[in-house]
C-alpha cells in the first residue's frame, strides 16, 4: 500500500479578480472562508487549512463556478 505523505501545509487562496460572490465556498467551508461587506469571499487568516478540513477545502474548490479558489501544498 502506498501512502501519500503530506510534507507542506495546505492553504486555500481566493483570486479576488475571479470571485463573483456566489458564496458556495462559504456554504461548504465557512471555517475556511469569510465574506466581505460586498459578499465576496476571502480566505480566513493566511489561508492555512487546519487538520481535518482538507476535504472541505477541496469541496470548496470543486464548487466554485468561477474557479476562483486554489489550493497550495496539497
Amino acid at each position: 500500500m502506498v501512502e501519500k505523505i503530506r510534507t507542506g501545509v495546505m492553504k486555500v487562496k481566493v483570486d479576488q479578480e475571479k470571485c463573483q460572490g456566489h458564496n458556495r465556498c462559504f456554504v461548504v467551508a465557512s471555517e475556511l472562508f469569510e465574506l466581505d461587506d460586498y459578499g465576496y469571499a476571502h480566505e480566513v487568516g493566511d489561508g492555512t487549512v487546519p487538520p481535518g478540513l482538507e476535504e472541505k477545502a477541496r469541496l470548496a474548490v470543486a464548487n466554485c463556478p468561477e474557479r476562483a479558489i486554489s489550493i497550495e501544498g496539497d
